[in-house]
């Protein structure tokens, strides 16, 4: 099983389950292939994460859609 590092865990902690379920994939994916960053995207319809290359892996950066 992918182990999240300690950035992502913390990141998370004290997150409403809903903000949760929809990071959580990506980080996992980001875990998976510890290549890239996360951009966690916040606009008028919810919250958006996505790997973003210009992103060091284990970093995640929130910005306003």
């Amino acid at each position: 099983m992918i182990q999240l590092p300690a950035s992502y865990q913390e990141y998370l902690a004290g997150k409403e389950e809903r903000f949760v379920q929809t990071v959580r994939p990506i980080l996992m994916q980001s875990a998976a292939d510890q290549l890239h960053g996360v951009r966690v995207v916040y606009n008028h319809s919810g919250h958006q994460a996505h790997l973003d290359d210009s992103i060091p892996y284990g970093t995640i950066v929130e910005d306003i859609d």
